[in-house]
This record gives structure tokens, sequence and C-alpha cells, in this order.
């Protein structure tokens, strides 16, 4: 399976909602970074620390999160997806959307890091009682 083939996959599980699947790639050394100034921000190690920071946290505060997938560029040992996020906060009722970049780096066929790029400010104003509709 090619590099990009891997990463259609993970894609393609986070649209049947498979979290088992989207964490299929990782390994316990990936590396994964939620870009500063988006709720779960940081860098998490391996898929236990991803599903329980970033799509156990994305599941307890978000109705109808969504990727969806623009774009697959093939980079060799490196692919992006290009898409956008959507989703309603349960606590304010307010929806969002915010254009993405993830960008997967491999070595030797394994992903060893996930970097997210995103327009942070569409989600932080859904999340806060000063957010715009």
């Amino acid at each position: 399976m090619s590099n990009v083939d891997v990463i259609a996959a993970h894609y393609a599980a986070s649209d049947r909602g498979d979290l088992a699947g989207m964490l299929a790639p990782l390994g316990p050394a990936t590396t994964w970074t939620e870009a500063a100034g988006f709720p779960y921000a940081g860098t998490y190690t391996g898929p236990e620390e991803v599903r329980d920071n970033v799509f156990g946290a994305i599941a307890k505060d978000w109705e109808g999160y969504t990727f969806t997938l623009g774009e697959l560029l093939d980079a060799g040992d490196t692919v992006i997806g290009l898409g956008t996020y959507q989703g309603k906060h349960r606590e304010t009722g307010r929806s969002f959307t915010a254009r993405v970049a993830h960008v997967w780096k491999f070595d030797d066929g394994k992903v060893t890091s996930f970097e997210q790029i995103v327009d942070s400010v569409p989600v932080v104003n859904a999340m806060t009682d000063s957010g715009n509709r």
C-alpha cells in the first residue's frame, strides 16, 4: 500500500465514523500536532494520546463534527490532505466551517508525524458566547 493509500484509508475510516480505522496508521512513536490556537492544540504521541486528547475531546464537545476531504496530494514521503471541518458545538449550539490542511510525514512506509494547519477562528467563535452565528 502506498503512503497516499494509507492516508486515503484513514479519511475513508473518518467518513464511516470508524475511530479504530482512523488510528490504524499511527504507531507508538507517531507525533500528532494540533495547531496553536485550535481548541485541542498540542503535540500528542501514539494512537492512545490522539484518541483521548483529539478525537475524544471533539466527540464530547461537538455534534456532527466532520472533515470533508477536498484534495489529497501525494508528495512521496509527505502526503497532504486539504479540506474543510464542520460541526455544531454542543454547549453553544453554534456551527462553524473552517479550511484545513493536514501534513502527513512517512519514513519507510510508516507515519512518523501529522501536522494540522487550520483557520481556528471560526472554531473558537462557535465555542464561545461571543462567537458569530
